[in-house]
């Protein structure tokens, strides 16, 4: 299913917004250290959002969620609410973010090893996980079928035979948060929804150190790995060209 047209003002207020997007997440990087608490960078992230002129995507009526990004460390993999707890060296923190600028949406996410040079299966598991996202993107040369992205994800995460998170998958984004097509991290070349020039989608794969299987947790937010192992995530806002891609939540 196609999505609803977007004229140029609005896919320029999505560069604008993944660009102000990108530079917050330049900045919350140089803040994740041991001993930071999670609702101290939620803070952060909120202050800056407001002062570029942004709104918190999750906070609004769209979402109802209670913080401005959500942090999810260790076996946990996207959704949780930021807390009072405060990483420890070597934690495997997601950071998931989700702006409006001038009425459009733009949605990333990224993993690191806090206060910890990358090593050993932490460093597997993150490196291939951003591996898959570049892979997935790389795939769009024009009009791309989902199926197209999700075998590039899939080929990378199953060379490192990670766990691949099938239960949560990518979307369209733009005027919502939300839209149609779904973008799975798994798929067959050929197959899923033909994307058109002009489309934009989050591409993002999730992937484990063990299985697929996930649960959610009792505060109706956190989703986690049900047998405990670590996860990754990492997202991009991406623009369907002509003849290529433009990734929007960079800088």
């Amino acid at each position: 299913m196609s999505q609803r047209s977007k004229t140029t003002d609005e896919i320029q207020a999505m560069r604008e917004g993944g660009k102000i997007l990108a530079t917050i997440f330049e900045g919350l990087k140089e803040r994740i250290v041991p001993g930071v608490s999670e609702k101290e960078l939620d803070a952060w992230v909120d202050s800056e959002i407001k002062a570029r002129g942004a709104v918190a995507t999750y906070k609004t009526s769209e979402v109802n969620f209670p913080a401005a990004i959500c942090i999810s460390v260790n076996e946990q993999i996207v959704h949780s609410i930021p807390t009072d707890y405060r990483l420890e060296a070597g934690d495997i923190a997601s950071f998931d973010l989700v702006i409006s600028y001038k009425g459009m949406k733009t949605d990333s996410a990224f993993s690191v090893i806090v206060g910890e040079k990358p090593s050993g299966a932490k460093k597997h598991l993150l490196s291939l996980t951003e591996r898959s996202l570049y892979a997935g993107i790389d795939a769009i040369k024009g009009p791309t079928y989902t199926g197209d992205i999700g075998a590039a994800v899939e080929k990378v995460l199953a060379s490192g035979k990670l766990g691949i998170i099938r239960d949560l998958v990518g979307h369209g984004v733009g005027h919502e948060m939300h839209q149609e097509p779904e973008v799975p991290n798994w798929g067959k070349r050929g197959t899923g929804v033909l994307l058109q020039p002009g489309d934009t989608i989050a591409i993002e794969p999730m992937a484990t150190l063990g299985g697929y299987a996930i649960v959610s947790e009792d505060d109706g937010w956190t989703i986690s790995t049900r047998d405990g192992s670590l996860a990754a995530h990492f997202e991009h806002t991406v623009l369907v060209l002509e003849d290529g891609v433009e990734v929007l939540t960079r800088l």
